[in-house]
């Protein structure tokens, strides 16, 4: 069987958040810059406090059948959560994207390189 990899994105508002929180929050904010977002097993928050409470947490993960991306994406809810949780962060309006990239269009160089190699 192959490996297919999905690309989970759990997106959110921070809720109720302290003085010193959002202090916090900010001072990290360069780590968090969505310039430098990308998908990763243990996953990637990025957010922009001085522009919105968005957050957005991106997640990398693999299973072997089709069905597996809904576990992938519970899994990814499930960190996402607990990362707000340790930290004492509100959230609310939590909802979650999943894609399985062995079933994404093929981008034209993509499509080039296929048609190039057959």
């Amino acid at each position: 069987m192959t490996t297919r990899t999905f690309r989970i994105m759990v997106r959110g508002v921070f809720g109720g958040l302290t003085d010193e929180q959002r202090a916090e929050l900010l001072a990290a904010a360069p780590e968090h810059d969505v310039l430098h977002a990308a998908f990763t097993r243990e996953g990637h928050l990025s957010y922009d406090l001085t522009a919105r409470t968005a957050f957005t947490f991106r997640f990398l993960d693999e299973g072997e059948a089709e069905e597996d991306i809904l576990e992938a994406t519970e899994r990814a809810e499930q960190a996402a959560r607990a990362w707000l949780a340790d930290r004492g962060y509100g959230h609310k309006n939590l909802r979650s994207q999943a894609e399985d990239l062995s079933q994404a269009p093929l981008g034209k160089r993509q499509r080039r390189a296929a048609n190039t190699a057959g």
